[in-house]
């Protein structure tokens, strides 16, 4: 794809990666073929190929060009950020690094109605704070017929106990990010990691310091804070990094393609490049550690019929799409086949709610694929994906590593 950067846009570092970006793209519409909001609304500009073009043109033209506006945006804004272009295309387009840069600036030259940015701030201080999060998620649960439409239907019931965690301590150590709505969400699944992994000889640890991955306020276009709350993980992981730690757990496929990514997101940034790189390195999927491990020897009763919904975050951006799958076929678990697997729930983070319309057609039609095969139960690898499932109140929804350890003899 040519492009028309003035001598001096080229002199800006953000400008340099848009364009080594646009340049791999051959426009060829692989990528609309993958594209939920595509297949959805059959628009080119909400395809990846189209908002390309959009954001090439926004780029490129002036800051008081009129052609740049909210119609922009709104396209913009409609991009699940599943990644799904990016496993599809023939050119390795990194879409997802432009689609950030094309956020920030379109946030910056067209300001958003104050409603819109009322909330999103809200949801920025409601969700990234784990205590202020639960306090609100109680107080909803209590009054759910006054919370606003929206989030009533995604107001779960109270969560199953989480049960005690392993106080063994082993020679292998890992830390486990707790992440900000989990622990209110579903509080059972790290502590079923725990004792999934105490099993196999290995001790995880939360770090209280370490909060948010950053994931919600990079997506809602708070970038900066987002980098933020990145630098002050690192510093609170810090210590046990360099103790020797082996690895930092993620039972949320979202904060975990999140963090793998702290290495690129911080490399400009001279105090932390080296160590956001080594938090990327150390950063784990559940899965990553699990199918390494000799699960043989652990004796499962796996007796229910299983139908697993891989995230966007987990097959696209993390490149795990299988592993999950293969892990429980091992344990013995009966997965039925479920269509077009590679197509978005919906959920991409707070895009149901943002997006509640679009985000709603997206799940009822994973629902019928994932249903398809009778399973009694349908797990999934990720918190966002998990809680908008499980709001179609059909079949119930549950995290995969709770299903092994409930299955454990």
């Amino acid at each position: 794809m040519q492009t028309h950067f003035t001598d001096a846009d080229r002199q800006k570092p953000h400008i340099q990666e848009a364009e080594r970006i646009l340049r791999t793209c051959v426009h060829c519409g692989f990528c609309n073929a993958t594209c939920p909001t595509y297949q959805l609304l059959g628009d080119e500009r909400d395809g990846p190929r189209g908002r390309i073009y959009l954001m090439k043109e926004l780029l490129e033209s002036p800051d008081d060009d009129s052609q740049v506006t909210e119609e922009t945006r709104l396209h913009l804004d409609r991009c699940l950020t599943c990644q799904n272009c990016e496993t599809t295309c023939p050119s390795g387009v990194e879409y997802h690094k432009l689609l950030n840069i094309g956020r920030a600036e379109i946030e910056r030259r067209v300001p958003r109605p104050a409603s819109e940015r009322a909330t999103r701030f809200a949801l920025r201080k409601m969700m990234v704070e784990p205590g202020r999060f639960q306090a609100l998620l109680k107080l909803g649960q209590t009054f759910k017929p006054l919370v606003p439409g929206p989030l009533r239907a995604k107001m779960p019931p109270p969560p199953v106990d989480a049960g005690k965690r392993p106080q063994s301590a082993h020679t292998r150590q890992m830390l486990i990010l707790e992440g900000c709505v989990q622990p209110g969400l579903s509080p059972n699944t790290n502590a079923a990691t725990a004792r999934l992994l105490d099993r196999l000889g290995i001790s995880l640890t939360p770090v209280k310091e370490a909060g948010c991955c950053g994931a919600i306020d990079f997506h809602l276009n708070a970038q900066e804070a987002g980098r933020e709350r990145m630098r002050a993980n690192i510093d609170a992981w810090w210590p046990q990094v360099e103790a020797g730690v082996e690895a930092i757990v993620q039972t949320a496929s979202g904060c975990g393609a999140f963090v793998k990514e702290y290495g690129e997101m911080l490399k400009d940034d001279p105090a932390y490049a080296e160590k956001a790189k080594r938090v990327s390195e150390l950063a784990r999927d559940i899965v990553e550690i699990l199918r390494e491990e000799p699960l043989e020897k652990l004796s499962v009763q796996a007796q229910k019929r299983l139908a697993f919904h891989c995230p966007c975050t987990l097959q696209h951006a993390q490149k795990l799409n299988g592993a999950v799958e293969g892990v429980l076929t091992r344990l013995g678990f009966t997965l039925t086949p479920v269509q077009d697997s590679h197509l978005c729930c919906g959920s991409a983070g707070t895009y149901s709610i943002t997006q509640p319309e679009i985000a709603t057609q997206l799940r009822d039609n994973k629902l019928e694929a994932l249903e398809a095969g009778d399973p009694e139960l349908i797990v999934t690898a990720n918190i966002g994906c998990q809680t908008h499932l499980a709001s179609a109140k059909r079949t119930p929804v549950r995290h995969w590593v709770e299903v092994v350890d409930a299955s454990f003899a």
